[in-house]
């Protein structure tokens, strides 16, 4: 049995080349530079290399992790190493989630150019297997990982490992009876295609099998008749659905006599329901959908903290590489902290504190590349300002040339603004956040100000500052003209109160809220932070108590409509999950149009949310049925996984729920529940529903498995499979859980 991606690499040149293997230097540092034997393992997937020092130890990792490969110095590390190797000897491999880069140098180009050709191909290669090889190449790495012996063939007690190597402690017998049944050649091992049928086994789905005989007539297959009753019935389809069924049936039915007779078989429905078409969240609603030409202010904006930072706010580490990832998620506002530097140059760190620093003129360089790769929608560059005014001059001067028509430098059409332009206005922009001499009403500028509030976030939130910095924070600090200048629609400005704001501010002011502010409006005032919020741009921004990067729930802010909730993209968890779940609709650009409740002039009070017209709540039922090839969470040899399922609501404060199954004890191969969890939701266009797996211990706290979160509207109703995502937010290969949700209008009886 070989693998696809093994095949795949038996007829390319490069892929060969990266067989035989090299040695290639693996740089951490200016003063780290080691050299590695490098080489691509005989599966075509995994990348294998030691020191020639270790002994026996290595390390390897898979293709299928890595994002993307970059050329010569792309990396702030082998830039630092610059003057010792030439870019043409130098490459980078990107992961996926938060996992570091890997920096890389050659002995020759034409070396170099062979593994970053190599890499490129095995990467797009995966990426374009259809369902049956990504199975292919799972079902040959579990084979691989089993034969102990490498004599390409599986004795029962190495089947009896690889069973708990799959997560699935299977009664001994149960096993025998199947691995008899594949051993058709009577030999007492399975070969490559009796390997497949024995997984083929394991594997069937008893679970859709009786979904399947639900609609079948003969228990054989589904008519075409039968399968739109289905969609009708169970997937809750309109009026597409007998068109919809003929599609399935030609896109997803292997039997091409089945496909003769419009009718399709138990393998074809199972592909289907596995299929991204089946997932909980509706495709349609992946893709960008909504009206982008109404303001600003009428968006949540994917937005980050201190984005700067790779690990914690007190030691972490400052780098380019993490403005890069946070733009690759989607982030729409980044945040820059300027301290002088040496040399009249500002540099980007977090003040007062260990963390490493870097220049800003290399942060607004990758800004300039990076910023409208993954979506066309403006950036907001919230400034935190240090500086003197010389440095000041600098960082205008910088902005200017690095961005140039990027950049936003005046209102568009030159006209003073009544309300904020839209993301469709300002595709393509650069928007400068910081604070502003006069406004856009004043046809020119004419001095420097005097100013106290140059870094509007450290006056917000005095808890957070040193000695150092509040003593600093004292003295009045100037405001540069040419700074000044670049700030168009997004001028920060002290908040004084909502009546105050309605009276006095124009639409192109914002201010800074710190979470505990935030919050303690958010409950007290609720309905007027979410009127305040339909005309100006509000920012929220973690504690500076947070040392260790943690993140504060971005749900009860979304609540009363603030735009602009950042958080530590660096620090994975459930308030990730959350941000990650809101922008993963609407193409991932950043930017999702916020109820019309929230933007209108309609009064709308998070906390009394049945008083605003049009007011129904509705009733969630998810039967949560089975999992599938659920990820080991302990790497121990035998140990194997208890999984139970939590479904947890995020929205208002009365939609906020939770409810879990039992455990299933030692499987985490294909456990079935079978349990209806239910839920009464008051406000499904800002609620949230997330699913979590955990690994159940009696004894200490359970650990977590895998989550997905997908926000209430753009749930499907019906038979769906919810594909699994690790904490780092990536996907785990084949890791599913097969629910059916019905969703209905809440009816009260009189």
């Amino acid at each position: 049995m070989e693998s696809p991606q093994s095949l795949f690499a038996q007829g390319d040149k490069d892929l060969q080349v990266m067989k035989a293997g090299a040695m290639l230097r693996k740089v951490k540092s200016r003063s780290w530079k080691k050299q590695r034997h490098f080489r691509l393992q005989e599966d075509g997937q995994t990348i294998w290399y030691k020191s020639r020092w270790a002994g026996t130890g290595h390390s390897t990792f898979s293709v299928a992790d890595v994002d993307v490969v970059r050329e010569g110095h792309q990396s702030e590390i082998l830039l630092s190493i610059a003057d010792e190797f030439p870019a043409d000897l130098c490459f980078t491999l990107v992961f996926r989630g938060r996992r570091s880069n890997l920096d890389l140098v050659a002995e020759s180009p034409s070396e170099a150019q062979v593994w970053i050709r190599g890499v490129r191909k095995l990467i797009q290669n995966t990426e374009s297997m259809n369902d049956k090889e990504r199975l292919d190449q799972w079902i040959w790495d579990w084979f691989q990982k089993a034969d102990k012996n490498k004599d390409g063939r599986m004795n029962f007690k190495e089947v009896r490992t690889l069973l708990k190597m799959m997560n699935v402690d299977m009664n001994e017998e149960y096993a025998l009876r199947l691995f008899t049944m594949a051993d058709k050649s009577e030999s007492g091992c399975l070969e490559n295609e009796e390997f497949v049928q024995f997984y083929k086994m394991l594997t069937e789905r008893e679970d859709v099998w009786r979904v399947f005989q639900d609609y079948s007539r003969d228990g054989q297959i589904l008519t075409l008749a039968e399968l739109e009753d289905f969609l009708k019935q169970e997937q809750q389809e309109g009026e597409r659905s007998l068109e919809h069924a003929q599609e399935l049936i030609d896109r997803y039915e292997p039997s091409e006599n089945a496909k003769k007779h419009g009718a399709m078989s138990i393998d074809g429905f199972q592909m289907y329901l596995v299929s991204p078409e089946s997932a909980v969240l509706d495709p349609q609603l992946l893709a960008l959908h909504q009206d982008m030409s109404q303001p600003l202010s009428h968006y949540f904006i994917c937005s980050s903290h201190n984005t700067y930072l790779m690990d914690d706010q007190l030691r972490g580490q400052s780098s380019q590489e993490a403005y890069i990832q946070a733009l690759k998620r989607g982030c729409r506002c980044v945040e820059v902290d300027c301290w002088d530097g040496p040399n009249g140059e500002p540099v980007v760190y977090h003040g007062h504190t260990f963390t490493s620093k870097i220049l800003f003129r290399d942060v607004i360089t990758t800004l300039a590349e990076y910023a409208f790769k993954v979506s066309e929608f403006p950036v907001i560059l919230s400034l935190e300002n240090h500086c003197s005014m010389e440095q000041q001059r600098v960082m205008a001067q910088l902005l200017d040339t690095i961005l140039g028509d990027t950049l936003l430098t005046a209102p568009l059409d030159r006209l003073v603004p009544q309300e904020l332009p839209s993301p469709q206005d300002l595709k393509g922009k650069v928007l400068l956040k910081a604070k502003k001499i006069g406004g856009l009403e004043e046809s020119e500028t004419l001095t420097d100000e005097v100013t106290d509030e140059v870094s509007d976030e450290d006056e917000a939130d005095p808890k957070s500052l040193s000695a150092e910095a509040l003593h600093l924070n004292d003295k009045k600090s100037k405001l540069s003209r040419e700074l000044s200048d670049l700030v168009v629609y997004c001028k920060s400005v002290h908040f004084h109160s909502f009546e105050y704001s309605r009276l006095h501010s124009k639409c192109y002011e914002m201010s800074s809220f710190s979470e505990s502010k935030a919050r303690k409006l958010a409950k007290d005032t609720g309905a007027e932070f979410v009127r305040h919020n339909s005309r100006q741009l509000s920012r929220v921004y973690p504690s500076g108590m947070r040392t260790d990067s943690s993140n504060y729930n971005p749900q009860e802010l979304w609540n009363v409509g603030c735009q602009i909730v950042a958080l530590n993209f660096q620090t994975a968890g459930l308030e990730m999950d959350l941000n990650d779940g809101l922008f993963s609709q609407n193409g991932c650009c950043g930017y999702v149009l916020k109820p019309d409740f929230m933007r209108n002039d309609d009064s709308f009070d998070p906390e009394r949310p049945q008083d605003r017209n049009g007011y129904t709540s509705l009733r969630l039922s998810i039967q949560v049925i089975s999992g599938q090839q659920l990820p080991k969470v302990n790497q121990k040899e035998g140990s194997i996984v208890d999984p139970l399922v939590r479904v947890e609501i995020y929205g208002v404060f009365q939609d906020q729920a939770k409810q879990e199954t039992s455990y299933i004890d030692n499987n985490g191969f294909n456990p079935l529940w079978n349990e209806t969890l239910n839920f009464i939701v008051h406000v499904p266009e800002l609620a949230l529903v997330r699913f979590v797996v955990e690994d159940y211990d009696k004894a200490s706290r359970n650990d977590f498995m895998g989550q997905f979160t997908v926000p209430f509207t753009c749930i499907q109703p019906g038979y769906r499979h919810i594909h699994l995502l690790s904490k780092d937010g990536t996907a785990i290969p084949l890791s599913s859980l097969f629910v059916n949700i019905k969703i209905s209008e809440l009816t009260t009886e009189v």
